[in-house]
């Protein structure tokens, strides 16, 4: 799409009110680009993305690790300490039938992601009123809180807490985080949505690392709840934050470098103008849920039964490395915006249905003849996944008009929630009957 076009349908959107974007208009929320589009802010943005997602990557490892101590005798399933979801057992590689969990990965993601949804369908209505400064501290808090429940606690439901705690700090980082890259160049969003991806490959290393190291899982999630200081320091310190946002005085370094038009800020929409500016929203919400469901179908609903036999890794071995596969693909993605941009936000979800058929049709008929075939597929899942992820926010930042962009932004983190939550109702059912087939593996 042009940049013609790309404003034409931009004004399209928002012709109802008027809202063309201007360099005055752009201008009033970036303040001294000079500075936005510094190394320190560039950095605090990655840090704050990596930490806003580590306790959400480690927490469901760790909790279900504990939950395997505290529920010892219970051998019919196993966890994955790379990725923390139950994968299936098999008894040895010359299994000549599909074996699977009794109960799929998706119940486990299902479980997971809902406080999160939970939390970004509320947002948008109350997140705008409540100061930066409180809302990421309600982050840190619920992720130090997270840490500690699981580490500290010596029952099921305190642990289970403790998964809560740390999706609804995701949750609640998420739109807040997009919404504040709306002050400074959308050159963050690139830095934030790089460290969302870095989460995913350092969380589950980290844990994985420690745990084999010989450190105990609730050793291991202590040591982690150095965190939620590391997102303190990165927002409250080495953040540079502008003087004003929505009248709020925030301590910071930056004093004195507003001056002028660069001191006009945008205060919050009214109800009636959030349910004007929702609907146009759909143009880039629906392309990127719809990658999120096929993206996790695949993740927790084939991952599991897509292993082979009689090779050097066994089934449990796979369905970790897949996992492992699926995460550097979202990091590079996630990392590439600068490098690589793309307009076309409809394609992707085409190209991630293409991969779910091909993945279905594998466990069903057994096709493919190499497990390299399957992770270069699942890699290229990965890309796709993060690719939609920044290019969809990258996309917003540029053709949102100011003045509704950070309400726009904070809004469009449903999609992605809303896609694995679907995608985690819907591969319970899938799972349940692959797993009633009397399918052989060669």
């Amino acid at each position: 799409m042009s940049n013609d076009s790309r404003r034409r349908h931009t004004d399209d959107l928002y012709d109802e009110n008027n809202m063309e974007v201007s360099d005055e208009e752009s201008s009033a929320v970036v303040y001294n680009k000079s500075n936005l589009n510094s190394w320190r802010n560039l950095i605090a943005f990655w840090v704050l993305g990596l930490c806003n997602n580590f306790a959400y990557v480690v927490m469901l490892s760790a909790a279900h690790d504990i939950l395997d101590q505290e529920e010892a005798g219970s051998n019919s399933t196993s966890v994955n300490t790379s990725t923390g979801n139950l994968v299936h057992e098999v008894s040895g590689n010359d299994s000549t039938l599909l074996e699977c969990n009794p109960i799929g990965t998706g119940a486990i993601l299902l479980a997971d992601i809902l406080p999160t949804l939970v939390v970004k369908l509320t947002a948008p209505f109350y997140i705008q009123v409540i100061p930066y400064r409180i809302k990421v501290i309600l982050v840190i808090l619920f992720a130090l809180g997270s840490f500690l429940l699981v580490a500290l606690s010596q029952t099921i439901p305190l642990s289970i807490l403790g998964v809560v705690c740390a999706s609804i700090s995701a949750g609640l980082g998420e739109p807040t985080f997009l919404g504040l890259s709306t002050f400074f160049d959308r050159n963050v969003i690139s830095s934030w949505s790089s460290g969302t991806g870095g989460a995913g490959v350092l969380g589950a290393l980290s844990y994985a690392g420690l745990t084999s190291l010989g450190v105990s899982p609730r050793t291991s999630v202590l040591i982690m709840t150095c965190v939620p200081v590391l997102m303190a320091f990165s927002y409250f310190v080495l953040l540079d934050k502008p003087d004003t946002v929505y009248g709020e005085k925030i301590d910071s370094d930056a004093e004195g470098l507003l001056s002028g038009k660069d001191k006009y800020y945008y205060g919050p929409l009214t109800w009636r103008r959030k349910l004007q500016v929702a609907k146009p929203l759909l143009y880039y919400m629906v392309p990127l849920t719809l990658v999120y469901f096929a993206e996790y179908f695949i993740n927790q609903g084939l991952h599991e039964v897509l292993y082979f036999n009689g090779i050097w890794l066994s089934p449990k071995e796979q369905y970790r490395w897949f996992q492992v596969d699926y995460q550097i693909g979202v990091f590079i993605s996630r990392s590439s915006v600068n490098f690589i941009k793309i307009n076309h936000l409809w394609a992707l979800p085409v190209l991630q249905f293409v991969n779910l058929i091909i993945l279905l049709t594998q466990v069903l008929y057994r096709y493919i003849p190499n497990v390299w075939i399957v992770f270069a597929i699942v890699l290229f899942e990965g890309l796709l996944g993060g690719g939609a992820y920044v290019n969809t926010f990258y996309k917003m930042s540029k053709e949102i008009p100011p003045e509704i962009r950070e309400y726009s932004l904070s809004v469009a983190t449903i999609s992605d929630s809303a896609g694995i939550a679907v995608a985690g109702a819907v591969a319970i059912p899938v799972h349940n009957a692959i797993c009633s087939l009397n399918i052989h593996i060669p």
